[in-house]
């Protein structure tokens, strides 16, 4: 679960949807094993954290005197803001109705269509750094962004592609998606681990650990190799494993 949870995070191919369907093949549907899914989000966080480790300091340290500082941050917080709000609202109704793999299916495929869809249409980017974006730009990558509360959407695939619309150039969507990924996840994750943690005990903290690292290293091969991928090649190949895989899971779950 730890290396499914790290590989998928920054792929467009939804980390929670992998989970659910991983969970229901594994037989692990108790809370304990929920709350163990939520805190090995930690370890991808930490991957992402300690990849751009120069840029966030450079941001924690400049922010009492550069505006530039100061816009990013201000950008991340505007982003974050609509998934967050909408998070706190609806998160038992999501968690109660949406949380299924047939679900998860569907939101696989349609969202593989729309990749497809929207990598067919050419555009010459007008931002090409995430310290270019303006603050609307944030705002409106944040608005998209809440689409993936529903479970098989895909947070990353929703940003990224999202900032390809709103006319970032690869690298920058792909980056800005993985900076935002720090608040939203870290709120998430905090948030569902404060309603959880009761469930467990001590006996826990080996399995926890073991998943968390194995979070961790995934998440990092995952970030660099996505990097690498997105300066030469288009977001296609990801559409096209979506759509496969949530027909083969719609099979699957349909017997």
């Amino acid at each position: 679960m730890g290396l499914i949870e790290g590989l998928t995070e920054f792929l467009p191919i939804s980390s929670t949807g992998h989970l659910i369907i991983a969970g229901e093949l594994l037989g692990l549907d108790s809370e304990k094993a929920k709350t163990f899914e939520i805190f090995i989000q930690l370890g991808a966080i930490l991957a992402v954290c300690w990849h751009y480790r120069s840029k966030l300091k450079q941001v924690t340290v400049g922010i009492a005197r550069s505006s530039e500082a100061r816009g990013f941050v201000l950008n991340l917080l505007l982003a974050f803001m609509p998934a967050a709000c909408l998070g706190v609202l609806f998160h038992e109704a999501i968690k109660t109705h949406l949380f299924h793999p047939a679900k998860v299916a569907i939101a696989l495929v349609v969202g593989g269509l729309v990749i497809l869809f929207i990598e067919r249409r050419e555009r010459l980017p007008k931002i090409c750094t995430v310290d270019e974006i303006r603050w609307v730009d944030a705002l409106k990558i944040g608005c998209v962004q809440a689409l993936a509360l529903i479970p098989g959407t895909s947070r990353s695939g929703a940003t990224i592609i999202g900032g390809l619309v709103f006319g970032l150039s690869r690298q920058a969507a792909t980056e800005f998606s993985f900076f935002l990924a720090i608040p939203t996840m870290l709120a998430a994750t905090l948030y569902a681990l404060a309603k959880g943690w009761q469930a467990l005990g001590s006996q826990d903290s080996a399995i926890f650990a073991f998943g968390f690292v194995a979070s961790f290293i995934s998440a990092s091969f995952a970030v660099k190799g996505l990097l690498h991928f997105v300066a030469n090649h288009s977001f296609r190949i990801f559409g096209y494993y979506r759509i496969a895989f949530g027909l083969l899971t719609l099979l699957y779950f349909s017997h």
